[in-house]
């Protein structure tokens, strides 16, 4: 018997038991498609964590405050205030590999505007913020640095806060109350980007940095500086510039260590990507078991087929049917299982996922890989769980299955 006559056995001998068999091809539907689902959903988080962050703006470096310690126990970023506005703006002057830079504080309030509130990120910061993290302005304009030298009360609202407080009306030249303040708004953003681990973008007012530091917080340092290189190819050059310039700005000794910390988007993106592949590899491996677990079925199945037609084998070995011809019919059958489970399952997966990315607006990604992935395991299942049973149907005696009852 060849391969196509045994094809054509299995099909038969399936189509025979029509039930049975979509029960034993439930538990592949389910693992494949899972495992495509799980690696979807990865992808698409994968994805949107990238261009989130790219939209964090092109070449650019950030200066964060550095960690307390108290003993054994260290602080987290930031516990440590030692970045001003004159640190700001001394790293455009005295770098040569950087073109700007912009100080950044902010911190929630509530922002109220007539009979509407929403608790929103204010953010200060200088009149370079945009072109640096590549911010646009939708409608008016940004606020201009007579602005920030006259600490002056104008904001620049971002489209969610504007929904909250406007609705679908125009925020510009409004007042906004901001701490007891009232904000004159001046401009309003484009959309920046969906909400993501980094918060939402356009769920922000931005007000001038000197405004928010003595009017607003009440504080003396800046949270963090955005710095942008001139170039891709030269952001090394400008974190050992700026990280030497800030050391010696600091007063700070060779025998010490540097009270901040730089980070740059190949880093960020870095970490993004080790933790996606971590997180991709437990889903896949999770949804796997799915698979591990209909090639049992499978197994268990194909050994009761053995069973039932025990004397069928007989007669086959007594009309000439060699040892591998009954290996093979077994074999193809458990096979022709699994991969009709695995086309089933790649369609469960496929409508699936793009289901539950509509359902909870994620962002989903099926990619031919994850479909040939799982579809080569699902086949992998069927020869490795099918191998057992045909091996115990050809190693029958032809004797004892013609006497079989």
């Amino acid at each position: 018997m060849n391969l196509r006559e045994s094809v054509e056995v299995a099909i038969e001998g399936l189509a025979a038991n029509k039930m049975r068999a979509a029960l034993t091809m439930l538990g592949v539907v389910i693992g494949v498609g899972a495992v495509i689902a799980m690696l979807a959903i990865a992808r698409g988080a994968q994805e949107q964590t990238m261009q989130r962050i790219q939209q964090m703006g092109t070449n650019v470096l950030i200066v964060l405050s550095g960690q307390s310690r108290r003993g054994a126990v260290m602080g987290g970023f930031g516990s440590v205030q030692s970045l001003t506005l004159e640190d700001a703006e001394a790293i455009p002057e005295r770098s040569q590999w950087v073109v700007k830079a912009v100080p950044e504080v902010r911190q929630n309030e509530q922002v109220k505007y007539g009979n509407r509130n929403t608790n929103t990120t204010i953010f200060g910061t200088t009149p370079d913020y945009p072109s640096v993290r590549d911010y646009k302005v939708r409608e008016g304009k940004f606020f201009s640095r007579q602005d920030v030298r006259g600490n002056r009360k104008v904001a620049v609202i971002g489209p969610t806060a504007a929904q909250n407080l406007f609705d679908k009306s125009s925020p510009v030249g409004k007042w906004v109350r901001i701490k007891g303040s009232r904000f004159r708004v001046i401009g309003l953003m484009a959309p920046k980007g969906a909400t993501s681990p980094f918060g939402d973008p356009d769920d922000q007012i931005f007000i001038p940095v000197t405004t928010a530091m003595r009017r607003v917080f009440g504080v003396q340092y800046v949270r963090a500086i955005s710095a942008q290189a001139k170039s891709m190819a030269t952001i090394d050059q400008a974190n050992t510039e700026i990280e030497a310039l800030l050391r010696k700005r600091h007063r700070l000794g060779d025998d010490k260590d540097s009270d901040f910390i730089i980070r740059n988007q190949a880093e960020y993106m870095e970490i993004a990507e080790e933790t996606s592949r971590v997180f991709t590899h437990l889903l896949a491996g999770i949804a796997s078991v799915s698979l591990l677990v209909g090639g049992i079925g499978i197994m268990n199945i194909m050994l009761v087929s053995v069973t039932e037609r025990t004397r069928e084998i007989g007669i086959r070995k007594a009309v000439g049917a060699r040892r591998r011809d009954i290996m093979l019919q077994f074999l193809v059958e458990s096979l022709v299982l699994s991969l009709m489970g695995g086309i089933v399952g790649i369609l469960f997966g496929v409508l699936g996922s793009a289901v539950v990315g509509k359902m909870m607006d994620w962002s989903i990604v099926v990619s031919l890989q994850s479909i040939v992935l799982s579809f080569s395991f699902a086949a992998m299942v069927g020869v490795f769980f099918g191998l057992y049973p045909a091996r115990q149907a050809s190693l029958l005696n032809p004797i004892d299955a013609l006497r079989y009852e």
